[in-house]
């Protein structure tokens, strides 16, 4: 009877979390976004991976994305869509095996959504013009901000400054 009881617990608990995950999702996907696409278009802009991450929420494997170890001076773009997200001065060595940064361009370069998945609460960081899901923002970055905005490789593009 106990096990029955505590496999009932366990399904509930399942559900709930599926719910509240489902939940933001279906609320980010009903915002409108400057550049959107169908899912059959993004599929043939996006590579496989680059698709699971900006589109699905996805994460890259730790320390294998191609950004990881850029450290020449440019700018981080949404891969979706182009848009300038983080400058090459505000990127960090965060030890967690994707690239770190202090601080965005523009605060209106993306958004922040609570996000409850994989059961716990997070920070989620996507892309303000497009929707793509780029990572995650922590409050363990070094000053000034203090905080750590976890991206995903694939999520973005490295624009190099060209040199006069």
């Amino acid at each position: 009877m106990r096990l029955l009881t505590n496999l009932l617990a366990l399904t509930v608990l399942v559900v709930t979390i599926g719910c509240f995950s489902t939940a933001a999702v279906a609320r980010s996907s009903q915002k409108k976004y400057e550049v959107t696409h169908t899912r059959e278009e993004w599929h043939k802009l996006l590579a496989p991976m680059a698709y699971y991450v900006l589109r699905n929420a996805g994460t890259e494997e730790a320390f294998t994305g191609k950004l990881l170890n850029v450290h020449d001076k440019g700018t981080f773009t949404c891969a979706g869509c182009g848009q300038k997200l983080f400058r090459s001065e505000t990127k960090f060595e965060s030890g967690t095996g994707w690239p770190s940064f202090w601080q965005p361009i523009s605060p209106k370069s993306i958004e922040k959504i609570e996000d409850l998945s994989d059961g716990m609460t997070r920070t989620e960081v996507k892309c303000s013009k497009c929707g793509g899901h780029l990572g995650h923002v922590f409050d363990d970055g070094p000053q000034p901000t203090g905080l750590r905005f976890c991206m995903n490789s694939v999520a973005m593009k490295f624009v190099p400054d060209t040199k006069k």
